[in-house]
């Protein structure tokens, strides 16, 4: 026997059987019944042809062509170079080469005879300190140290210790255009300093493209160009002053040949500028030789970015 009665909006069917009573709700039956016209009226989707383009995962864009300009070198002549100097400052002054060298113990300040490589000054630095950049501006030496937080301006006859100056982080190269002194700190930001004060008055961060360029080691400012080693690398970045853009890559791979190498030998570090004779040299940390070179044009390459460094250097 079937009973119907309404209670509200609702109506319910009373339906007695072997089972017992059932109720139903109108909602719920209304509710299923709809669920069933839209599933069985649903079209199927048609095949699709290219491939799947509702992936969650990212197709990456092609790389960017790197289309800074690269140079090689050609060797234009040689000089001898001290094996036991690990080089880490370098400037030319009128037939003589200014160096700085680093390792705790023996880092020193010292003069040599280009032609010669005779040394005929040579300041020895306290044993606590790891010797770093060098520039000559005015009539003094500046020189950095490593982790020690100072530095050292001399007079640049004499070699005597005028003065200290202190900064923050590590010091790693040192040069100057005009006005001021520029320092690396083997990040991609190089820090610009007041020569009266030697407080940063301004930083500049250096970018290959989009990306930034770390490592900045041994640094020369040549011709409106700041030269920065790329630290264990045989890159050489040419910068910007001003916008810190890299302009072009110098290649120096292959320059310190096999057949000369004795095992003794670090990394490439040492960029100096004859301005008069318009002379570039390089060498590397217990390389046996000062090399002149004459840069070529390449074909654009990719070329290092580095990364921010720490206290690993040596």
């Amino acid at each position: 026997m079937v009973h119907m009665r309404r209670r509200g909006d609702h109506v319910f069917i009373n339906s007695i059987g072997n089972n017992g009573i059932m109720r139903f709700s109108s909602i719920v039956l209304s509710s299923l019944l709809a669920t069933l016209i839209v599933v069985g009226c649903k079209k199927p989707e048609p095949p699709k042809d290219g491939p799947d383009t509702t992936s969650s995962t990212p197709v990456p864009p092609p790389a960017p062509v790197d289309t800074t300009p690269v140079y090689t070198v050609e060797v234009v002549k040689e000089y001898l170079h001290d094996t036991a100097a690990f080089t880490e400052g370098l400037v030319y002054d009128d037939g003589y080469m200014l160096e700085s060298t680093g390792m705790p113990g023996t880092s020193s300040l010292r003069e040599t005879e280009l032609a010669t490589g005779r040394i005929v000054r040579k300041f020895d630095m306290p044993k606590e300190y790891f010797g770093e950049g060098l520039a000559y501006f005015g009539d003094k030496l500046y020189q950095l140290t490593w982790q020690n937080t100072i530095g050292f301006v001399y007079d640049r006859k004499s070699f005597k210790q005028l003065d200290t100056f202190s900064f923050y982080g590590e010091g790693w190269g040192l040069t100057h255009d005009e006005n001021n002194l520029i320092m690396s700190d083997g990040t991609s930001t190089l820090r610009v300093l007041e020569p009266g004060t030697l407080k940063v008055k301004g930083t500049l961060v250096v970018f290959n493209g989009n990306q930034q360029v770390g490592k900045l080691n041994e640094l020369e400012y040549i011709d409106g160009e700041i030269y920065a080693n790329i630290w264990q690398t045989n890159q050489i970045a040419r910068i910007d002053p001003v916008s810190g853009n890299v302009k072009g890559w110098i290649d120096l791979t292959g320059l310190l040949k096999q057949a000369e190498r004795t095992g003794h030998e670090d990394v490439l570090n040492g960029i100096a500028y004859d301005p008069k004779g318009k002379r570039l040299f390089v060498t590397g940390k217990y390389w046996a030789k000062i090399y002149e070179i004459r840069l070529k044009p390449r074909a654009p390459i990719a070329a290092t970015t580095g990364g921010a460094a720490g206290s690993g250097k040596s």
